[in-house]
């Protein structure tokens, strides 16, 4: 059947059922314009990688990861841009006169005469997911491209021969093309080199530019030149909706914008500085990126328990953590899991960071009244059964949930604490009665990012005694530090979660109520079988994934 339909393919290799086949069949007669692998992919019944492994098997072409296969620049340019971005192909390497090509439709005669007469050389293709290509060619041709736009903008600017001071905001001209452009280009370099935060720093006498990839700040840039400040935070205040007359009180916003086919929300805070206005973009994961639970990054164990909390049909369960440490994500991924079409379930949330299907999304709007706690009364009367709230920040907040959790929903929500037990003592301390938190109290995910340090680069050296107190174990094994390669940003690649898991037993309650200090709620936890957060990130650095340095940054206690 090698030379057969690619769906009955797909079935003979037990990636998707003839019931499925018959159901894309059938979309397919409806949406004639769409290509039959587009919609397997867009129904989830297969992976894009999985598909395109499968089709290049069946075509007899090889498949290249091109999110993991390093590319040479000055290969990949000998294809112009505009014919890369058209055909979505992009050049993986050059041998001689032949050219290997990464596509979406190997076969495709007119795209490779294109492609021969354009670069002179001999083409043979690959087959590549198109979403793939799309990132490859955005972050192969961006690269520098705000740094180049910034230039142009200078340039323009000391024609013009404007004096910062002289510039009226309210009038700024933002169409202008290279501040527009360079606006642009930020927001897409940044996407691509995977950051989660652009900041837009004021000085005497230049801007800064820098992205939070992996937990640390870095420049995206070179310095850019201060008078082109103020048109740069115009135009990102007119596009998150802001007001740009006014520029001495903080302002937030939301905005979106297209890169590479994918749609990015950013919400961007603007806040007075001494040299200007400094503005910082938060990168908000698309809709399609709402994670499972087993791609968390739990270990079986602590998944187990997770899940275990998640099977309780009412009481609250708390993730909590510093900012950015992935809260909201698990609590997604959690909601995947446990939002089926028999339930309503219904979210407060500020902002609505990621779009679900099938789930009821509420967005708080202080100005107009619409505050968590205001939300919230009116939830309970939408007759829910899993109600999610973004965070408890205060005591009303915290009472109305506990509140819905004692009177038969399940409560999803975060707090800012640093470990599991000391969650507990937060809410008391912000008012809720300990009696009510020990009879609502499901179970308390504490969470932090641990980065992942990259296997190319690294250097291996035996642990030392201090080391060895730091992970909590007796004899030196085999450790690593980071170095810095080609394929990782400072010697890490990604981020990694881990988890500590404190269940609510009825011994936990007993002592909850009784008024327990958060030490001895984690004598209790680890005695009940609660692996600590440093317990999870030294065994993460004894399996070589992370290093010493991570472990004291994300554990440190004095």
């Amino acid at each position: 059947m090698r030379n057969g339909p690619i769906g009955q393919y797909l079935v003979e290799k037990n990636l998707i059922t003839e019931e499925e086949l018959n159901a894309v069949l059938a979309r397919q007669k409806t949406e004639k314009d769409k290509k039959f692998g587009d919609l397997v992919i867009e129904m989830k019944l297969v992976s894009d990688i999985d598909f395109a492994k499968t089709l290049a098997e069946r075509m007899n072409v090889e498949f290249v990861d091109l999110d993991n296969t390093t590319l040479n620049a000055d290969v990949v340019r000998l294809i112009p841009e505009q014919m890369a971005r058209k055909h979505t192909v992009i050049a993986v390497r050059k041998i001689g006169r032949r050219m290997i090509v990464a596509t979406d439709d190997p076969m495709n005669y007119y795209i490779t005469e294109d492609l021969r007469i354009c670069t002179g050389c001999n083409i043979t293709t690959h087959l590549a997911t198109k979403s793939a290509i799309n990132r490859a060619i955005g972050k192969m041709y961006s690269e520098g491209t705000a740094a180049k736009v910034a230039e142009e903008a200078k340039q323009q600017k000391e024609e013009e021969t404007i004096d910062l001071n002289e510039i009226d905001l309210s009038s700024d001209n933002v169409s202008d093309a290279p501040i527009v452009k360079l606006a642009t280009a930020i927001v897409e370099q940044s996407f691509r080199q995977g950051a989660t935060d652009i900041h837009i720093e004021p000085f005497k006498d230049k801007t800064k530019i820098r992205v939070r990839i992996n937990s640390d700040l870095v420049p995206l840039m070179d310095d850019i030149d201060a008078r082109l400040h103020v048109s740069l935070v115009t135009r990102f205040k007119i596009l998150s909706g802001m007001n740009i007359a006014e520029k001495r009180i903080p302002q937030d916003g939301r905005m979106s914008q297209v890169i590479d086919g994918t749609v990015v929300d950013l919400r961007v805070s603007n806040l007075p500085m001494v040299y200007g206005e400094k503005v910082v973009l938060r990168i908000l994961a698309g809709d399609s990126s709402v994670r499972r639970i087993q791609d968390l990054g739990m270990t079986d164990y602590n998944y187990k328990r997770f899940v275990s909390c998640l099977k309780v049909p009412q009481g609250v369960v708390l993730v909590t953590g510093p900012t950015g440490s992935g809260k909201s994500t698990t609590l997604y991924a959690a909601l995947g899991e446990i939002a089926k079409p028999n339930l309503n379930v219904i979210t407060v949330e500020d902002p609505v960071e990621k779009k679900i299907n099938n789930i009821n999304q509420c967005q708080i709007n202080e100005k107009a009244g619409m505050t968590f706690a205001a939300a919230l009364r009116s939830i309970l009367r939408q007759d829910p059964d899993i109600i999610m709230i973004g965070e408890m920040r205060d005591t009303e907040t915290a009472e109305i949930g506990i509140r819905a959790a004692i009177t038969g929903h399940l409560v999803l929500s975060t707090l800012h604490t640093n470990d599991a037990a000391s969650t507990v003592t937060r809410l008391v301390d912000m008012g809720v009665d300990a009696y009510m938190v020990a009879t609502s109290l499901i179970g308390v995910v504490a969470q932090r990012l641990a980065k992942v340090v990259c296997p190319n680069c690294r250097e291996g050296y035996m642990s030392t005694d201090e080391d060895n107190e730091l992970m909590g174990i007796t004899e030196s094994v085999p450790v690593y530090k980071p170095v810095g390669c080609s394929k990782c940003t400072r010697g890490y690649i990604g981020r990694t979660a881990i988890h500590e898991i404190l269940l609510a037993t009825p011994k936990m309650k007993e002592i909850i109520a009784a008024g327990a200090k958060s030490e001895q709620i984690q004598e209790l936890a680890k005695e009940e079988g609660c692996r600590l957060l440093r317990d999870n990130v030294s065994e993460l650095v004894q399996q070589g994934r992370t290093t010493m340095d991570e472990l004291v940054r994300v554990t440190y206690a004095v």
